[in-house]
């Protein structure tokens, strides 16, 4: 029973970590930025080459600490705000200590630029800054109205980036696919903002629908959710990407729905649904990277 006990309260903290580091949003980054590296950036390489690749594992995994270490900081200055916003995720993610949590972020960090000191200084130069504007923003920027929504949704897309540099790939078509997901980041992160408005004006955090409402926010939402079509109908129409084009077809629909709802939208729970859909199309458009060509894929599995 002891030993039950125990091992119950291991599970627990395990969950507590991995919800800490929102290791499921660590977890499809590594995947995009390894699907980006095959399929975008390097297709006429053997894909073993690809994925065997030292440096790109090197830069994958300080992406992948740095980002985990900036979901740590950020849990650790939203503490309070998440008592109210996300009561059940804090009670888990409080079976580890403040402590334990700064512990952790120096530690990844420190992780982070090892593992980028082993492809270049310019590497660590790279993570470096990118591990101090995650602290930035979580410390400054994030209370500072609209600024931080944009910042956060860069921070989101910058380690991708370090993938580009890497392959010395800046073909345009690749900055049209990050204005996309920037703009979907970006109107993600706003409708956190709606949702999480209890918490956020108990603990003085000035938001867009605080200060101005949340009439003034929805429609800088539809702004951006407009803008979303514009890079969508430039890689539809533009650029090849194979059989990818279902996928912004079916963006552009779903962007409909999610306006329609969102302006009916009122309580927290309806909030929620329309944060969901977003990130359902951020996770459907990395695995969307297969369809960009079927027939290498299929070449490279079979």
């Amino acid at each position: 029973m002891q030993l039950s006990r125990k091992n119950k309260l291991l599970l627990l903290k395990l969950l507590s970590i991995f919800s800490v580091v929102r290791g499921y949003n660590v977890l499809v980054i590594v995947i995009a930025q390894y699907l980006t590296s095959v399929y975008i950036l390097a297709p006429e390489k053997p894909l073993m080459q690809v994925v065997l690749d030292d440096n790109l594992f090197a830069i994958v995994v300080a992406s992948a600490l740095a980002i985990a270490a900036g979901y740590i900081i950020n849990n650790f200055y939203d503490a309070e705000k998440d008592l109210i916003n996300r009561p059940r995720k804090t009670m888990l993610d409080r079976l580890i200590s403040q402590r334990t949590k700064l512990t952790a972020y120096f530690i990844l960090n420190f992780a982070s630029v090892i593992f980028a000191s082993y492809v270049s200084f310019r590497a660590v130069a790279f993570f470096s800054l990118y591990i101090f504007s995650l602290w930035f923003y979580s410390h400054k920027l994030k209370r500072i109205p609209l600024v931080g929504n944009i910042v956060s949704s860069v921070l989101a897309i910058t380690p991708f980036f370090a993938v580009f540099i890497y392959y010395k790939n800046f073909a345009l078509v690749i900055f049209v696919h990050a204005i996309f997901l920037f703009l979907i980041i970006l109107v993600r992160d706003m409708v956190k903002d709606l949702e999480n408005i209890k918490g956020d004006m108990a603990q003085g955090y000035k938001t867009v629908p605080i200060l101005y409402g949340e009439r003034t926010s929805k429609k800088i939402i539809t702004f951006l959710a407009f803008l979303t079509w514009i890079p969508t109908y430039l890689l539809i129409a533009t650029f090849e990407i194979g059989h990818m084009d279902v996928f912004f077809y079916a963006c552009f629909l779903l962007l409909l729905v999610f306006l329609i709802l969102m302006w009916r939208a009122s309580s927290k729970k309806d909030y929620l649904v329309l944060h969901n859909i977003l990130k359902f199309i951020i996770v459907a458009g990395v695995f969307s990277i297969l369809l960009i060509d079927i027939d290498l894929v299929l070449n490279r599995i079979l």
